[in-house]
């Protein structure tokens, strides 16, 4: 699986762009970076690369138009012409009949961040590298009172 996440999933020239990551996440996201060295070095190191270049903001300072943990986002395929919307989700939240996958994946790791608009590269398994662009960002829902998506 490690395969399908090359150094090019981010490939619109932004490689040492600022990303945003969502404060109540940093020490989460870290831990399951850390975590998923042993079992995948790859993926491990690209999620890291992402947090340390990260620039931490709060839940309120956090754009909605951004991916974050708790957003759907739409996808389409610029070979295929599909579209796809999936939820990004902790590990323990993974739900694939519901469309809800793992920040802890190379399909997480790629949206992670991302906004309306950009493109990523991504190598599937037995296909071509394929032209992805995001469609849509949906924030995630916020609980009231609470800090929001866990």
């Amino acid at each position: 699986m490690a395969d399908e996440l090359t150094s090019d999933s981010k490939s619109r020239g932004d490689h040492h762009r600022e990303i945003l990551i969502n404060a109540d996440h940093q020490a989460r996201i870290e831990a399951l970076a850390e975590a998923a060295m042993e079992r995948n070095p790859a993926l491990a190191a690209r999620l890291i690369d992402e947090i340390s270049r990260a620039r931490i903001v709060t839940p309120e300072q956090f754009p909605p138009t951004v991916v974050d943990i708790g957003s759907r986002v739409t996808y389409k395929n610029e070979t295929t012409g599909l579209k796809r919307a999936v939820v990004l989700v902790f590990p323990e939240d993974t739900d694939l009949t519901r469309q809800h996958i793992s920040v802890v994946t190379p399909l997480g790791v790629a949206l992670l961040d991302l906004k309306k608009g950009q493109e990523f590269l991504w190598d599937a398994h037995a296909n071509p590298r394929w032209l992805l662009t995001v469609t849509d960002v949906e924030p995630p829902e916020r609980e009231h009172g609470g800090k929001g998506q866990h």
